[in-house]
Protein backbone atom coordinates (compact mmCIF):
# COMPACT_ATOMS: atom_id res chain seq x y z
CA UNK A 1 0.00 0.00 0.00
CA UNK A 2 1.64 3.03 -0.97
CA UNK A 3 1.24 6.62 0.87
CA UNK A 4 2.47 10.23 0.68
CA UNK A 5 6.40 10.53 1.66
CA UNK A 6 6.67 11.77 4.94
CA UNK A 7 10.74 12.96 3.91
CA UNK A 8 9.16 16.25 3.30
CA UNK A 9 7.79 16.51 6.63
CA UNK A 10 10.59 16.09 8.83
CA UNK A 11 13.14 18.04 6.88
CA UNK A 12 13.32 20.43 3.74
CA UNK A 13 11.95 23.95 5.24
CA UNK A 14 12.09 23.82 8.60
CA UNK A 15 14.17 21.83 11.30
CA UNK A 16 12.83 18.29 11.51
CA UNK A 17 14.11 14.23 12.06
CA UNK A 18 16.74 13.73 8.92
CA UNK A 19 17.28 17.29 8.73
CA UNK A 20 18.36 19.08 12.52
CA UNK A 21 21.75 20.53 13.22
CA UNK A 22 23.22 19.15 16.02
CA UNK A 23 22.67 21.24 19.55
CA UNK A 24 25.54 22.98 20.79
CA UNK A 25 27.56 20.64 23.31
CA UNK A 26 26.53 17.68 21.53
CA UNK A 27 23.20 17.75 23.38
CA UNK A 28 20.72 16.10 21.69
CA UNK A 29 18.15 18.94 19.75
CA UNK A 30 15.08 19.64 21.11
CA UNK A 31 11.92 17.46 19.40
CA UNK A 32 10.20 18.95 16.68
CA UNK A 33 6.57 18.30 16.70
CA UNK A 34 5.00 17.30 13.56
CA UNK A 35 1.60 17.81 13.83
CA UNK A 36 0.75 15.05 10.85
CA UNK A 37 2.05 12.37 13.22
CA UNK A 38 0.69 13.86 16.34
CA UNK A 39 -2.96 13.79 14.68
CA UNK A 40 -2.60 10.32 13.68
CA UNK A 41 -1.09 8.83 17.00
CA UNK A 42 -4.08 11.44 18.92
CA UNK A 43 -6.55 9.15 16.52
CA UNK A 44 -4.45 5.74 17.86
CA UNK A 45 -5.37 6.61 21.06
CA UNK A 46 -8.52 8.33 20.82
CA UNK A 47 -9.47 4.61 19.15
CA UNK A 48 -7.85 2.59 22.55
CA UNK A 49 -8.84 4.80 25.12
CA UNK A 50 -12.59 5.47 24.29
CA UNK A 51 -13.69 3.24 21.17
CA UNK A 52 -13.64 5.90 19.20
CA UNK A 53 -14.37 5.29 15.59
CA UNK A 54 -11.41 6.31 13.21
CA UNK A 55 -13.69 7.02 10.30
CA UNK A 56 -15.62 9.45 12.75
CA UNK A 57 -12.80 11.40 14.81
CA UNK A 58 -10.41 11.66 11.46
CA UNK A 59 -11.67 14.92 9.78
CA UNK A 60 -12.32 16.26 13.12
CA UNK A 61 -8.77 16.25 14.19
CA UNK A 62 -8.32 17.49 10.87
CA UNK A 63 -10.20 20.01 11.02
CA UNK A 64 -9.45 21.08 14.22
CA UNK A 65 -5.66 20.93 13.76
CA UNK A 66 -5.85 23.01 10.23
CA UNK A 67 -4.32 20.06 8.39
CA UNK A 68 -5.14 19.95 4.39
CA UNK A 69 -3.55 18.16 1.09
CA UNK A 70 -0.21 16.65 1.84
CA UNK A 71 -0.35 17.31 5.22
CA UNK A 72 -4.16 15.82 6.11
CA UNK A 73 -3.35 12.79 3.27
CA UNK A 74 -0.42 11.90 5.48
CA UNK A 75 -2.14 11.99 9.06
CA UNK A 76 -5.03 9.57 7.35
CA UNK A 77 -2.59 7.01 6.03
CA UNK A 78 -0.17 7.03 9.09
CA UNK A 79 -2.87 6.28 11.06
CA UNK A 80 -5.51 3.87 8.75
CA UNK A 81 -2.38 2.05 7.60
CA UNK A 82 -1.36 1.58 11.34
CA UNK A 83 -4.61 0.25 12.87
CA UNK A 84 -4.48 -2.15 9.63
CA UNK A 85 -1.53 -3.47 10.24
CA UNK A 86 -1.10 -3.57 14.02
CA UNK A 87 -2.00 -7.47 14.27
CA UNK A 88 1.28 -8.12 12.31
CA UNK A 89 3.04 -4.68 13.45
CA UNK A 90 2.93 -6.39 16.78
CA UNK A 91 4.56 -9.77 15.83
CA UNK A 92 7.17 -7.91 14.89
CA UNK A 93 7.80 -5.27 17.67
CA UNK A 94 7.55 -8.84 20.00
CA UNK A 95 10.09 -9.90 17.75
CA UNK A 96 12.66 -7.27 17.96
CA UNK A 97 11.67 -6.71 21.68
CA UNK A 98 13.12 -7.97 25.03
CA UNK A 99 8.83 -8.03 26.11
CA UNK A 100 5.73 -8.66 24.35
CA UNK A 101 3.44 -5.89 23.18
CA UNK A 102 0.80 -6.41 25.50
CA UNK A 103 3.38 -5.16 28.64
CA UNK A 104 4.43 -2.60 26.97
CA UNK A 105 2.91 0.77 27.92
CA UNK A 106 -0.16 1.63 25.40
CA UNK A 107 0.66 5.21 24.63
CA UNK A 108 3.95 3.86 23.81
CA UNK A 109 3.30 1.02 21.65
CA UNK A 110 0.67 3.27 19.45
CA UNK A 111 3.86 5.08 18.81
CA UNK A 112 5.96 2.52 17.40
CA UNK A 113 3.46 0.90 15.70
CA UNK A 114 3.15 4.34 13.90
CA UNK A 115 6.78 4.09 13.36
CA UNK A 116 6.46 0.53 12.04
CA UNK A 117 4.24 1.60 9.79
CA UNK A 118 6.35 3.85 8.01
CA UNK A 119 9.23 1.57 8.11
CA UNK A 120 7.88 -1.45 6.22
CA UNK A 121 4.91 0.42 4.72
CA UNK A 122 4.88 3.91 3.50
CA UNK A 123 7.81 5.63 1.14
CA UNK A 124 9.25 7.62 4.03
CA UNK A 125 13.39 7.05 4.41
CA UNK A 126 13.68 4.94 7.59
CA UNK A 127 16.05 7.36 9.01
CA UNK A 128 13.37 10.02 8.86
CA UNK A 129 10.78 7.08 9.82
CA UNK A 130 13.20 6.32 13.36
CA UNK A 131 13.77 10.01 13.94
CA UNK A 132 10.06 11.29 13.45
CA UNK A 133 9.28 8.71 15.89
CA UNK A 134 11.35 9.06 18.65
CA UNK A 135 10.66 12.47 18.73
CA UNK A 136 6.82 11.84 18.79
CA UNK A 137 7.43 9.59 21.96
CA UNK A 138 10.08 12.37 23.50
CA UNK A 139 7.25 14.61 23.39
CA UNK A 140 4.31 12.23 24.05
CA UNK A 141 5.74 9.92 26.32
CA UNK A 142 8.96 10.46 27.60
CA UNK A 143 12.87 10.95 27.51
CA UNK A 144 13.12 7.21 28.91
CA UNK A 145 10.50 5.35 26.36
CA UNK A 146 11.83 7.06 23.16
CA UNK A 147 15.02 5.28 24.07
CA UNK A 148 13.37 1.85 23.94
CA UNK A 149 11.38 3.19 20.94
CA UNK A 150 14.46 3.93 18.87
CA UNK A 151 16.29 0.82 19.57
CA UNK A 152 13.26 -0.88 19.03
CA UNK A 153 12.72 0.88 15.65
CA UNK A 154 16.42 -0.10 14.63
CA UNK A 155 16.19 -3.27 14.58
CA UNK A 156 12.84 -3.21 12.66
CA UNK A 157 14.82 -0.93 10.00
CA UNK A 158 16.88 -3.96 9.21
CA UNK A 159 14.38 -6.27 7.30
CA UNK A 160 11.61 -4.88 4.91
CA UNK A 161 8.44 -6.07 5.13
CA UNK A 162 8.67 -9.60 2.99
CA UNK A 163 11.51 -10.06 5.13
CA UNK A 164 10.09 -10.12 8.04
CA UNK A 165 6.87 -12.08 7.30
CA UNK A 166 9.03 -15.78 6.95
CA UNK A 167 10.40 -14.74 10.93
CA UNK A 168 6.66 -13.81 12.39
CA UNK A 169 4.05 -15.51 10.53
CA UNK A 170 3.52 -19.63 10.65
CA UNK A 171 4.72 -21.41 7.77
CA UNK A 172 1.12 -21.58 5.54
CA UNK A 173 1.52 -25.69 4.92
CA UNK A 174 1.78 -25.90 8.62
CA UNK A 175 -0.89 -23.50 9.74
CA UNK A 176 -2.59 -21.71 6.94
CA UNK A 177 -5.38 -20.01 8.63
CA UNK A 178 -1.94 -18.29 11.11
CA UNK A 179 -0.35 -17.34 8.39
CA UNK A 180 -2.99 -15.39 6.84
CA UNK A 181 -3.65 -13.75 9.92
CA UNK A 182 -0.19 -12.47 10.32
CA UNK A 183 0.52 -11.72 6.56
CA UNK A 184 -2.36 -9.38 6.49
CA UNK A 185 -3.12 -8.56 10.25
CA UNK A 186 -7.11 -9.89 10.64
CA UNK A 187 -7.66 -11.87 13.63
CA UNK A 188 -7.33 -15.74 13.38
CA UNK A 189 -11.18 -16.35 14.03
CA UNK A 190 -11.89 -13.43 11.34
CA UNK A 191 -9.67 -15.44 8.74
CA UNK A 192 -11.72 -18.42 9.26
CA UNK A 193 -14.97 -16.98 8.94
CA UNK A 194 -13.75 -15.50 5.50
CA UNK A 195 -12.10 -18.26 4.79
CA UNK A 196 -15.75 -20.34 4.94
CA UNK A 197 -17.47 -17.61 3.71
CA UNK A 198 -15.26 -17.08 0.12
CA UNK A 199 -14.96 -20.47 0.01
CA UNK A 200 -12.53 -21.89 1.26
CA UNK A 201 -9.54 -21.22 -1.18
CA UNK A 202 -6.07 -19.83 0.31
CA UNK A 203 -5.50 -17.84 -2.44
CA UNK A 204 -8.65 -16.59 -2.73
CA UNK A 205 -8.60 -15.93 1.32
CA UNK A 206 -5.66 -14.04 0.43
CA UNK A 207 -7.07 -11.73 -1.97
CA UNK A 208 -10.12 -10.17 0.01
CA UNK A 209 -7.65 -10.31 3.32
CA UNK A 210 -5.64 -7.75 1.06
CA UNK A 211 -8.35 -6.24 -0.42
CA UNK A 212 -10.12 -5.23 3.48
CA UNK A 213 -6.07 -3.73 3.66
CA UNK A 214 -6.66 -0.89 0.87
CA UNK A 215 -7.83 2.15 1.10
CA UNK A 216 -11.36 1.90 -0.34
CA UNK A 217 -12.29 4.92 -2.97
CA UNK A 218 -14.74 7.34 -2.26
CA UNK A 219 -18.55 6.05 -4.24
CA UNK A 220 -21.30 8.68 -3.88
CA UNK A 221 -24.82 8.53 -4.67
CA UNK A 222 -26.79 10.85 -6.55
CA UNK A 223 -30.69 10.55 -5.07
CA UNK A 224 -32.70 10.58 -7.70
CA UNK A 225 -35.05 13.16 -8.26
CA UNK A 226 -32.44 15.72 -6.35
CA UNK A 227 -29.35 14.76 -8.62
CA UNK A 228 -27.92 13.51 -10.92
CA UNK A 229 -24.41 11.27 -11.84
CA UNK A 230 -23.94 13.80 -14.99
CA UNK A 231 -23.53 16.52 -12.19
CA UNK A 232 -21.54 14.75 -9.63
CA UNK A 233 -19.06 13.52 -13.54
CA UNK A 234 -19.38 16.98 -14.46
CA UNK A 235 -17.87 18.14 -10.81
CA UNK A 236 -14.58 15.49 -11.14
CA UNK A 237 -16.26 12.39 -10.15
CA UNK A 238 -16.46 9.41 -12.64
CA UNK A 239 -19.64 7.24 -13.36
CA UNK A 240 -19.89 3.83 -11.32
CA UNK A 241 -19.24 0.51 -12.82
CA UNK A 242 -22.77 -1.20 -11.17
CA UNK A 243 -25.11 1.13 -9.58
CA UNK A 244 -27.16 3.94 -11.82
CA UNK A 245 -26.89 5.86 -9.16
CA UNK A 246 -23.08 5.94 -8.36
CA UNK A 247 -20.10 7.86 -8.81
CA UNK A 248 -16.67 7.07 -7.87
CA UNK A 249 -14.56 10.19 -6.39
CA UNK A 250 -10.93 10.03 -7.42
CA UNK A 251 -9.53 12.17 -5.41
CA UNK A 252 -10.76 15.17 -3.27
CA UNK A 253 -13.17 16.22 0.19
CA UNK A 254 -16.86 15.25 -1.03
CA UNK A 255 -18.11 18.08 0.50
CA UNK A 256 -16.81 20.18 -2.03
CA UNK A 257 -18.48 18.98 -4.35
CA UNK A 258 -22.40 21.12 -4.79
CA UNK A 259 -24.66 18.30 -4.80
CA UNK A 260 -22.97 16.81 -1.70
CA UNK A 261 -23.05 20.14 -0.09
CA UNK A 262 -26.17 21.09 -0.40
CA UNK A 263 -27.91 17.46 0.53
CA UNK A 264 -28.98 15.94 -2.67
CA UNK A 265 -25.86 13.53 -2.97
CA UNK A 266 -24.06 11.57 -0.22
CA UNK A 267 -20.98 9.19 0.57
CA UNK A 268 -22.78 5.91 0.00
CA UNK A 269 -20.46 2.26 -1.13
CA UNK A 270 -22.08 0.93 -4.31
CA UNK A 271 -23.15 -2.00 -3.04
CA UNK A 272 -25.48 -0.97 -0.26
CA UNK A 273 -27.15 1.20 -2.90
CA UNK A 274 -27.56 -1.86 -4.90
CA UNK A 275 -29.28 -3.99 -2.28
CA UNK A 276 -31.82 -1.29 -1.67
CA UNK A 277 -32.67 -1.33 -5.23
CA UNK A 278 -33.07 -4.70 -5.71
CA UNK A 279 -35.61 -4.76 -2.96
CA UNK A 280 -37.52 -2.08 -5.04
CA UNK A 281 -37.17 -4.65 -8.56
CA UNK A 282 -38.99 -7.23 -7.22
CA UNK A 283 -42.72 -7.88 -8.57
CA UNK A 284 -45.46 -7.76 -6.31
CA UNK A 285 -49.35 -8.26 -7.46
CA UNK A 286 -51.72 -6.11 -5.68
CA UNK A 287 -50.46 -2.81 -3.69
CA UNK A 288 -47.07 -1.64 -3.83
CA UNK A 289 -47.50 1.53 -1.63
CA UNK A 290 -46.12 1.62 1.83
CA UNK A 291 -42.60 0.39 2.42
CA UNK A 292 -40.56 -0.33 5.35
CA UNK A 293 -37.03 0.53 6.49
CA UNK A 294 -36.46 -1.17 9.77
CA UNK A 295 -33.08 -0.54 10.77
CA UNK A 296 -32.45 2.82 8.64
CA UNK A 297 -29.75 4.63 10.67
CA UNK A 298 -27.71 6.48 10.06
CA UNK A 299 -29.77 7.03 6.73
CA UNK A 300 -27.58 5.75 3.55
CA UNK A 301 -30.15 3.33 2.41
CA UNK A 302 -33.26 5.30 3.57
CA UNK A 303 -32.12 8.10 1.16
CA UNK A 304 -32.35 6.22 -1.68
CA UNK A 305 -35.33 4.05 -1.04
CA UNK A 306 -36.99 7.63 0.35
CA UNK A 307 -36.29 9.01 -3.22
CA UNK A 308 -37.16 6.12 -4.54
CA UNK A 309 -40.65 6.24 -3.22
CA UNK A 310 -41.01 9.97 -4.31
CA UNK A 311 -40.86 9.52 -7.87
CA UNK A 312 -43.15 6.59 -7.94
CA UNK A 313 -45.44 7.71 -5.63
CA UNK A 314 -44.64 5.08 -2.56
CA UNK A 315 -44.38 6.48 1.46
CA UNK A 316 -41.41 5.09 2.96
CA UNK A 317 -41.34 4.69 7.47
CA UNK A 318 -38.29 4.89 8.38
CA UNK A 319 -37.41 3.43 11.78
CA UNK A 320 -34.00 2.90 14.27
CA UNK A 321 -33.99 1.89 18.13
CA UNK A 322 -31.98 4.94 18.54
CA UNK A 323 -32.66 8.47 18.81
CA UNK A 324 -29.45 9.96 17.43
CA UNK A 325 -29.53 7.33 14.36
CA UNK A 326 -32.98 8.16 13.07
CA UNK A 327 -32.12 12.09 13.64
CA UNK A 328 -29.25 10.90 11.10
CA UNK A 329 -32.17 8.97 8.61
CA UNK A 330 -34.54 12.55 9.36
CA UNK A 331 -31.90 14.34 7.42
CA UNK A 332 -30.81 11.89 4.92
CA UNK A 333 -34.54 11.76 3.76
CA UNK A 334 -37.14 14.04 2.39
CA UNK A 335 -40.81 12.80 2.70
CA UNK A 336 -40.06 9.46 4.72
CA UNK A 337 -42.16 8.88 7.86
CA UNK A 338 -39.02 8.93 10.36
CA UNK A 339 -39.75 7.38 14.41
CA UNK A 340 -37.58 6.05 17.00
CA UNK A 341 -38.45 2.44 17.11
CA UNK A 342 -37.32 -1.41 18.25
CA UNK A 343 -38.10 -3.14 15.10
CA UNK A 344 -38.18 -6.32 17.44
CA UNK A 345 -40.83 -4.50 19.29
CA UNK A 346 -43.07 -3.09 16.49
CA UNK A 347 -44.65 0.53 16.28
CA UNK A 348 -46.99 -0.80 13.76
CA UNK A 349 -49.63 -3.49 12.79
CA UNK A 350 -48.71 -6.78 10.81
CA UNK A 351 -48.82 -6.97 7.48
CA UNK A 352 -48.54 -2.92 7.11
CA UNK A 353 -46.30 -2.73 4.39
CA UNK A 354 -45.69 -4.21 1.06
CA UNK A 355 -41.56 -3.92 0.93
CA UNK A 356 -39.58 -4.23 3.67
CA UNK A 357 -35.86 -3.65 4.35
CA UNK A 358 -34.07 -5.20 7.59
CA UNK A 359 -30.26 -4.20 7.27
CA UNK A 360 -29.52 -5.93 10.39
CA UNK A 361 -27.06 -4.96 13.38
CA UNK A 362 -23.78 -7.65 12.32
CA UNK A 363 -20.04 -7.54 12.98
CA UNK A 364 -19.57 -5.37 9.93
CA UNK A 365 -16.68 -7.90 8.89
CA UNK A 366 -17.86 -6.70 5.11
CA UNK A 367 -16.63 -2.99 5.72
CA UNK A 368 -13.21 -3.65 7.32
CA UNK A 369 -11.75 -1.44 4.83
CA UNK A 370 -13.05 1.47 6.18
CA UNK A 371 -13.46 1.05 9.72
CA UNK A 372 -10.21 -0.50 10.12
CA UNK A 373 -9.99 -0.91 13.69
CA UNK A 374 -13.60 -2.89 13.80
CA UNK A 375 -11.06 -6.09 13.11
CA UNK A 376 -10.00 -5.72 16.56
CA UNK A 377 -12.87 -4.89 18.41
CA UNK A 378 -15.13 -7.60 17.71
CA UNK A 379 -14.36 -11.60 18.81
CA UNK A 380 -16.19 -15.11 17.99
CA UNK A 381 -18.26 -14.48 20.64
CA UNK A 382 -20.39 -11.26 19.03
CA UNK A 383 -21.32 -13.56 16.17
CA UNK A 384 -23.50 -15.94 18.56
CA UNK A 385 -24.91 -12.48 20.55
CA UNK A 386 -26.13 -10.60 17.05
CA UNK A 387 -27.51 -13.82 15.28
CA UNK A 388 -30.64 -13.78 18.00
CA UNK A 389 -31.12 -10.36 17.24
CA UNK A 390 -31.03 -10.93 13.66
CA UNK A 391 -33.17 -13.72 13.86
CA UNK A 392 -35.60 -11.54 15.92
CA UNK A 393 -35.78 -8.82 13.52
CA UNK A 394 -35.98 -11.37 10.34
CA UNK A 395 -39.26 -12.21 11.80
CA UNK A 396 -40.27 -9.29 12.87
CA UNK A 397 -40.39 -7.97 9.54
CA UNK A 398 -41.56 -10.92 7.60
CA UNK A 399 -44.53 -10.27 9.98
CA UNK A 400 -44.42 -6.14 9.09
CA UNK A 401 -45.20 -7.35 4.99
CA UNK A 402 -48.33 -8.51 3.99
CA UNK A 403 -48.93 -11.91 1.97
CA UNK A 404 -47.33 -11.53 -1.37
CA UNK A 405 -44.89 -8.63 -0.10
CA UNK A 406 -41.27 -9.38 -0.07
CA UNK A 407 -38.11 -8.83 2.75
CA UNK A 408 -34.51 -7.88 1.74
CA UNK A 409 -32.54 -9.19 4.94
CA UNK A 410 -29.21 -6.75 4.49
CA UNK A 411 -25.69 -7.43 6.62
CA UNK A 412 -22.67 -5.66 5.78
CA UNK A 413 -21.06 -9.19 6.76
CA UNK A 414 -20.28 -12.34 4.81
CA UNK A 415 -20.19 -14.59 7.90
CA UNK A 416 -22.42 -17.37 7.36
CA UNK A 417 -23.36 -17.53 10.61
CA UNK A 418 -24.87 -14.25 10.35
CA UNK A 419 -25.97 -14.60 6.63
CA UNK A 420 -26.97 -17.81 5.31
CA UNK A 421 -27.61 -19.80 8.53
CA UNK A 422 -30.24 -16.62 10.22
CA UNK A 423 -32.17 -16.64 7.39
CA UNK A 424 -32.46 -20.64 6.80
CA UNK A 425 -33.33 -21.00 10.62
CA UNK A 426 -36.03 -18.01 9.97
CA UNK A 427 -37.25 -19.28 6.71
CA UNK A 428 -37.60 -22.56 7.62
CA UNK A 429 -39.23 -22.41 10.96
CA UNK A 430 -41.89 -20.01 9.61
CA UNK A 431 -43.16 -21.67 6.48
CA UNK A 432 -45.12 -18.68 5.29
CA UNK A 433 -41.53 -17.74 3.62
CA UNK A 434 -40.01 -18.07 0.12
CA UNK A 435 -36.68 -17.30 -0.84
CA UNK A 436 -35.80 -15.38 -4.23
CA UNK A 437 -32.86 -15.89 -6.71
CA UNK A 438 -31.37 -12.44 -5.14
CA UNK A 439 -28.60 -12.50 -8.22
CA UNK A 440 -31.16 -12.41 -10.34
CA UNK A 441 -32.63 -9.04 -9.29
CA UNK A 442 -29.06 -7.30 -9.89
CA UNK A 443 -28.06 -8.69 -13.43
CA UNK A 444 -25.20 -5.96 -14.00
CA UNK A 445 -23.46 -7.61 -11.07
CA UNK A 446 -21.45 -10.41 -11.55
CA UNK A 447 -20.08 -13.25 -9.53
CA UNK A 448 -22.62 -12.91 -6.96
CA UNK A 449 -23.07 -16.51 -6.40
CA UNK A 450 -25.13 -18.94 -7.66
CA UNK A 451 -28.10 -18.02 -5.88
CA UNK A 452 -30.48 -17.62 -3.96
CA UNK A 453 -28.83 -15.34 -2.06
CA UNK A 454 -26.40 -12.64 -3.27
CA UNK A 455 -23.17 -11.93 -1.73
CA UNK A 456 -20.95 -8.41 -2.74
CA UNK A 457 -16.70 -8.62 -1.94
CA UNK A 458 -14.09 -6.16 -1.86
CA UNK A 459 -11.80 -8.18 -4.15
CA UNK A 460 -14.80 -9.17 -6.37
CA UNK A 461 -16.54 -5.81 -6.81
CA UNK A 462 -14.81 -3.20 -4.88
CA UNK A 463 -17.39 -2.62 -2.71
CA UNK A 464 -18.30 -3.14 1.14
CA UNK A 465 -18.93 -7.73 1.56
CA UNK A 466 -22.67 -6.83 1.63
CA UNK A 467 -24.99 -9.64 1.82
CA UNK A 468 -28.57 -9.26 0.45
CA UNK A 469 -31.87 -12.48 0.92
CA UNK A 470 -34.83 -11.44 -0.73
CA UNK A 471 -37.67 -13.16 0.92
CA UNK A 472 -41.60 -13.76 -0.01
CA UNK A 473 -44.03 -13.96 2.56
CA UNK A 474 -46.31 -16.09 1.18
Amino acid sequence: MGSPSGAGRTGGGRPGAGGRRPAPGGRRPKPVRDEARNVAYDLLRAVDERDAYANLLMPTLLRERGLSGRDAALATELAYGTLRGLGTYDEIVAACSDRPPEDIDPPLLDAIRLGVHQLLKTRVPPHAAVSATVDLVRLRVGTGASKFANAILRKVATRDFDQWLPIVAPDPGEDAVGHLAVAYSHPRWIVSALRDAVGGGFEETADLLAADNERPAVTLVAWPGRSTVGELVEDGAAAARYSPYAAYLPEGDPASLEAVAQGRAAVQDEASQLVALALTRVPVEGSDRYWLDMCAGPGGKAGLLDALAVQNDRHLLAADQRFHRARLVWRATRRAGVITADGTRPAWRDGAFDRVLVDAPCTGLGALRRRPEARWRRSSDSVQELGAIQRRLLGSALDAVRPGGVVAYVTCSPHLAETRVVVGDVVKRRGDAELLDAPSYLREVDHLGEGPYAQFWPHRHGTDAMFLSLIRRT
